[in-house]
């Protein structure tokens, strides 16, 4: 009976909350460097390669919807939809020669954010998980023919963002919690390389402006 009160007691709480929330809906943009650990060592150098290398490794984008409820605590809920892309070349030693490899990221990602408005809804701060699923897996690259075996990858963000009337700027980083599994099968039956494995989610750091309605 107690734990039918307790049950009752925080539906009643959280439908009171949601009752008296506000929510905004907005489009998103996002530009992504590849980088390591957030550290800001590792982050200013993934700003200097990107600068360096004009984008050809590690500079990707993203674009995409997000919908912001906001309840009486200063407490929001942020689900967003992105489409992302991005690509990253390894190059793998062979007998021979060497095999360089770029992988190409097309992605949709499904972020779930909680965050909290610290200085009313100015300046929030957030993290949570983001569910991602690969939109390529069969890309030709050079004699090479990608196999993806695993399409479905989860990691997670956290960030802060400011919002000026109807405007948001916005950074986050972004780290996995499984990795993105491929095989690269060679075409070339002449080559020493037969398969190539590549078993990696590069974390992310992302800059945004985006537009409430």
């Amino acid at each position: 009976m107690k734990q039918i009160k307790k049950i009752f007691s925080t539906l009643f709480v959280t439908a009171s909350l949601l009752s008296f929330s506000q929510v905004t809906f907005g489009a998103k943009a996002n530009v992504i460097y590849q980088t390591g650990d957030p550290t800001w060592e590792n982050i200013k150098n993934g700003t200097v390669e990107a600068y360096e290398d004009k984008g050809k490794n590690n500079v990707g984008y993203n674009a995409g919807i997000s919908l912001k409820i906001d309840t009486p605590l200063g407490i929001f809920i942020q689900p967003e939809l992105y489409y992302t892309t991005f690509s990253k070349e390894f190059t793998v030693d062979g007998t021979n020669t060497n095999t360089t490899i770029k992988v190409k990221n097309n992605r949709a990602d499904l972020p779930v954010l909680v965050g909290y408005n610290v200085l009313g809804k100015t300046l929030g701060i957030y993290a949570g998980p983001v569910a991602s699923y690969n939109l390529s897996t069969d890309n030709q690259y050079n004699d090479f023919k990608e196999n993806a075996t695993k399409e479905f990858t989860l990691g997670y963000q956290f960030g802060a963002q400011v919002t000026i009337s109807k405007l948001v700027v916005s950074a986050r980083y972004e780290g996995a919690f499984s990795n993105d599994q491929r095989k690269f099968i060679n075409t070339n039956t002449s080559s020493s390389i037969d398969e190539i494995r590549y078993d990696n989610r590069p974390s992310l750091l992302m800059f945004g402006v985006g537009l409430n309605f």
